[in-house]
């Protein structure tokens, strides 16, 4: 019998599959992402330690949702960049057009040290999204999506 700390973390799992959703339904999945030293993304479009970043099949190359990771070849500002996304720091996946997705917990805090995974993904439950709201500029695929009015986006849970 496997226990849960035994296991992996369904998070790259769930975010697969909503990806699948998203591309299935027409949509454009869209991840929000906690921002510290292990991600690599364009700093100048990190805002208050977070970005939000455009992952479909149309704003991306060589894109990878894997396990640990996710990577990606994408345009910001018209300039190929190399993007490494550790999958513990996805805050969120969502739809832009109508904002249904997932929020995540997130593990530990910057600097903190982290406690086991499985542990903490046992106690610690996905929410469902049923709009994410604040994101609704689009910029295209050279540019990452800003909120509007200056705020950040809003996750409204579902229980």
């Amino acid at each position: 019998m496997i226990d849960a700390t035994d296991s992996s973390s369904t998070r790259p799992y769930l975010i697969r599959a909503l990806y699948e959703w998203c591309t299935d339904n027409g949509l454009t999945p869209f991840i929000a992402v906690l921002v510290d030293e292990t991600v690599r993304v364009p700093n100048e479009y990190v805002k208050d330690g977070e970005i939000v970043l455009n992952i479909s099949f149309d704003a991306t190359s060589s894109l990878n949702l894997g396990n640990e990771f996710i990577e990606f070849k994408g345009r910001f500002g018209g300039v190929a960049r190399d993007i490494l996304v550790p999958v513990d720091r996805v805050l969120a996946i969502y739809a832009r057009e109508n904002g249904q997705g997932m929020a995540f917990p997130m593990l530990a805090s910057s600097g903190a040290t982290a406690p086991d995974t499985a542990t903490v993904m046992a106690d610690a439950k996905p929410t469902v999204l049923t709009r994410v709201t604040g994101v609704v500029e689009d910029n295209g695929p050279d540019t990452p999506p800003r909120p509007s009015g200056g705020g950040k986006p809003s996750l409204t849970r579902v229980k």
